[in-house]
């Protein structure tokens, strides 16, 4: 039995410890928010933070993952949308939608670490791929959440 703290609650959970935390989080715990990209930590799709950190769960073993703070896109914020989700609409970053929620991931670690960031700041922390290659507007939502004076409120 393993014991995972995933956004804020305890869970006992009896899985294989290489299991990779991805399917963990989406077919024990139900948590769909997380997306399954290529299984080889490359496209980000499956960004989780792990104690803070921006962290591929597709390849990460659930054994790795036993006494640290697991959060997802589903807690990211717990009363409103963080502050980089609403950037992220009012810069209408998605397209088809499938990267975000990892996208987001990346981008709040990033802006724990740097509130404000550069663009090279943005560029090495977002390695995430997205294939409707809305990049500019990423980073534009990126600067926006970070910016005093914008109008997205700092809510987390």
């Amino acid at each position: 039995m393993l014991k995972l703290t995933v956004n804020g609650r305890s869970y006992a959970i009896d899985v294989e410890a290489e299991m990779p935390l991805l399917w963990v989080l989406r077919d024990h715990l139900n948590l769909l928010g997380t997306k399954y990209g290529c299984g080889i930590s490359l496209c980000g799709a499956c960004t989780v933070h792990l104690d803070g950190e921006a962290v591929r769960s597709c390849s990460l073993p659930v054994s790795a993952a036993v006494g640290k703070k697991i959060v997802t896109i589903e807690g990211l914020s717990k009363t409103s949308p963080h502050r980089i989700q609403e950037a992220w609409i009012e810069h209408e970053v998605p397209q088809c939608g499938y990267c975000q929620p990892g996208m987001i991931m990346s981008a709040a670690a990033l802006l724990a670490k740097k509130p404000q960031p550069t663009d090279a700041d943005i560029e090495d922390a977002m390695t995430n791929l997205c294939r409707c290659g809305t990049y500019a507007r990423v980073k534009k939502a990126i600067h926006a959440a970070a910016a005093p004076s914008t109008t997205t409120a700092r809510k987390s």
